[in-house]
């Protein structure tokens, strides 16, 4: 199956470099472009992409409210948000728009192409970089609302143990190890606890974990 792209950046050269990695792949096909976020909602309500590469700051609507919007749409297209900083605080903002997570413009090519198919599966981009800054940020500003830790009963006592070891920033495999329990067991742990939690990904795992006070710091 091949993974339509559409590519939203004010920078053309940004646009023109994205386009030549991606469009290198057998599977990947960039099916559009904008300048800007207003053009970039209209073109991905055209083109029905399956992942969108969207700038955060961008003239007139920015990848925020961009995102947002996209998301809004029906059937809507993973966004992966794109930033040239690593600590914008933008990012944060991106995530809960709806984003699967983000990657900075000078990735390496092999890194933007696994990002694509990565978040076509379901699951975030979130490196263990984004996670450090994810937790980081809740730690440094703890959120206004604090959502009631309740809603955490529909999980097993097991399931709560991977939920505080993803919030941790751990991969499937680390919490394998830690929990001595076989990876592909872990993976089911997860999808069962994103669907009961309706949580989107990983990414909003970590947050829901924090916010919950499940955990108040990485080696809780």
């Amino acid at each position: 199956m091949t993974i339509r792209v559409v590519l939203v950046d004010d920078q053309a050269l940004v646009r023109t470099g994205f386009r030549m990695i991606l469009d290198e792949t057998d599977d990947i096909e960039v099916v559009g472009e904008a300048a800007d976020g207003g053009l970039g909602v209209d073109t991905v309500a055209r083109t029905r992409p399956d992942v969108v590469l969207v700038d955060v700051r961008m003239p007139g609507m920015d990848g925020i409210e961009a995102t947002r919007r996209i998301r809004a749409l029906a059937n809507p297209p993973k966004v992966i948000i794109l930033t040239t900083f690593d600590l914008d605080e933008y990012v944060f903002a991106g995530l809960r728009a709806g984003a699967s997570g983000f990657l900075l413009k000078d990735t390496l090519a092999v890194d933007l192409v696994t990002a694509v198919r990565v978040v076509t599966t379901g699951e975030a981009v979130a490196a263990p970089s984004v996670t450090r800054r994810l937790i980081s940020h809740f730690l440094n500003s703890p959120p206004a609302r604090q959502p009631r830790s309740d809603r955490l009963s529909v999980l097993t006592a097991r399931e709560r143990e991977v939920l505080t070891l993803i919030a941790r920033g751990r991969s499937n495999a680390e919490i394998a190890e830690e929990l001595h329990l076989v990876e592909g067991t872990v993976k089911t742990h997860v999808g069962r606890i994103l669907a009961k939690l309706a949580l989107r990904d990983r990414v909003q795992a970590v947050i829901l974990g924090y916010e919950c006070g499940l955990v108040t710091r990485p080696d809780d």
